[in-house]
């Protein structure tokens, strides 16, 4: 259970210390903390609490949101993840999770407002300067910008990449300990070229998170909320593990799961349930 990570947003109603005390108690290794929680304390009390609690803190969720075509948008998001950067460097860990962002003026889970920019291309070039922006900042913080591609089906509103070729292709001009991907099954599974690409990203040292949760059927009425825990779905973890294991990685497996009842329920039942998942269905194959 060392390499077992909870991500605060499967337990989304937890305060950031009942959730660090819950995935202490059930024996993990690691939190991956997402910055609404962090804020409830700052970062330097947020590091102390993990610390005291003898975990660590595996990632940093989220950085991003590269895609504004206007000066004002492109100041606020530079600015934004310099904050964002320097809280992971205090936090101790070196991964920042960006998902990157969608068309310009989108809305999360609306339709297009008059005048939305629909050019997506010019969207992935913009999100490409604004990585070469931060790079440097990051590297001199020891963080490693770690792109998330998203499922198509969130392409118009929050990430205009979707693939992890495409993630990769947008780390490739940069040091592999200054841009990283993540692997996140939810988003990943359905990709025919997945085995390639996680093999493309282990060779090139750009592994830097592992992400779990399933593909769950029907849809909530919020697509974003569909995620399952692992085993209740339809994506296979013996392949995906095994791949990103022949990749070489070693880091923690963070779980991290958007759903409404599984958010309702008490957290140490979704803690065992996540633990009990992880040991029946990703570590045998890590």
């Amino acid at each position: 259970m060392s390499r077992c990570s909870l991500n605060t947003a499967t337990v989304k109603h937890a305060t950031l210390p009942e959730a660090v005390d819950a995935a202490a108690r059930a024996g993990y290794g690691a939190v991956g903390l997402w910055r609404d929680r962090v804020a409830e304390t700052g970062a330097a009390q947020a590091a102390e609490i993990v610390r005291a609690a003898g975990l660590r803190v595996s990632s940093l969720c989220r950085g991003g949101f590269l895609t504004a075509s206007d000066d004002a948008g492109v100041r606020a998001a530079l600015d934004d993840n310099r904050r964002a950067i320097e809280e992971a460097a205090t936090l101790g860990t070196s991964e920042l999770v960006f998902v990157v962002g969608g068309l310009p003026g989108s809305a999360p889970e609306t339709a297009p407002a008059p005048g939305t920019d629909r050019d997506i291309v010019a969207a992935r070039a913009r999100v490409a300067d604004r990585i070469g922006d931060l790079a440097p900042f990051a590297a001199q913080h020891g963080v490693r910008i770690v792109l998330e591609p998203l499922h198509p089906m969130f392409a118009a509103d929050r990430a205009v990449i979707s693939t992890l070729g495409q993630a990769l292709d947008l780390a490739a001009p940069h040091p592999s300990d200054v841009v990283g991907v993540v692997v996140d099954t939810y988003h990943v599974w359905w990709d025919p070229e997945l085995q390639k690409q996680i093999a493309r990203a282990g060779k090139g040292g750009r592994i830097a998170s592992y992400q779990v949760c399933d593909w769950s059927l029907p849809f909530a009425p919020l697509a974003l909320n569909s995620r399952g825990h692992v085993g209740d779905g339809y994506i296979d973890f013996a392949s995906i593990s095994g791949w990103v294991r022949d990749a070489g990685y070693t880091g923690d497996v963070e779980t991290e799961i958007f759903n409404e009842e599984i958010w309702a329920a008490p957290v140490d039942e979704t803690v065992a349930t996540v633990g009990a998942r992880f040991a029946e269905h990703v570590l045998p194959h890590l």
